[in-house]
């Protein structure tokens, strides 16, 4: 039994993506999902700096060093791209147009509170950034993270250690081992990584679970990571 990767997680991510949405992907993880977006749907995807229409990230022979993200990743645009300065771009976040955004996280308790920041650690998440914007100002936040610490510590907890980005705003996450919702009643599985049993996940996870009565396998197609 494997953990998803870094790419299969986005994968799943963007499996759920609304049709017909607004969408912000947040740095790291996240803006992998781009990748993976179902060609059968049309939504956009917007940045930060910007653009309202972003594509895959570009290869060596697209990039174009004007055109990227706000993580400064070389990006692609989609037919129908807009351009714009930062002041446009935040006052479409905060003004709540967008129906979907996708954050990275250190932790998420769970009454849906984010932790995706930390002056103390180093070389990550020194400053909250944009996250606290789109954390209150986008109709609906995912996260997508690693289930545990690489020394094995919860990140799904029942209250979060680290400074909060926001309070009570996350509704769903996608981790390598579930996707898991954020109910009234705390942590509900969707989906559960095959080969995984259920109390092998609880074990790894700082709140109770709670299984869906159609709870599936989460599987993802065979993705090398890139990152």
């Amino acid at each position: 039994m494997d953990r998803l990767n870094r790419d299969q997680i986005a994968w799943r991510a963007a499996q759920d993506l609304p049709a017909g949405g607004y969408v912000n992907l947040g740095l790291g993880m996240p803006v992998l999902a781009a990748n993976y977006a179902p060609v059968d749907r049309e939504f956009m995807f917007q940045t930060e700096n910007g653009i309202v229409g972003v594509g895959p990230v570009a290869s060596e022979n697209e990039a174009d060093p004007d055109l990227v993200d706000a993580g400064s990743q070389k990006v692609t645009l989609k037919p129908g791209a807009t351009l714009s300065e930062s002041a446009m771009a935040f006052a479409m976040i905060r003004g709540g147009h967008i129906d979907v955004t996708m954050l990275g996280g250190f932790q998420v308790a769970a009454n849906g509170d984010l932790a995706n920041w930390d002056a103390m650690i180093p070389n990550q998440g020194k400053l909250v950034g944009g996250a606290m914007d789109l954390a209150v100002g986008a109709k609906t936040v995912w996260v997508t993270m690693a289930h545990t610490t690489r020394d094995g510590e919860a990140r799904l907890v029942e209250r979060c250690s680290y400074p909060l980005t926001a309070m009570g705003v996350v509704k769903r996450i996608y981790t390598d081992l579930a996707v898991v919702e954020v109910t009234p009643d705390g942590f509900l599985v969707r989906e559960i990584l095959e080969g995984l049993s259920r109390d092998e996940l609880q074990a790894k996870t700082g709140a109770p679970l709670a299984f869906a009565e159609d709870c599936g396998a989460l599987t993802a197609p065979d993705l090398s990571s890139s990152r």
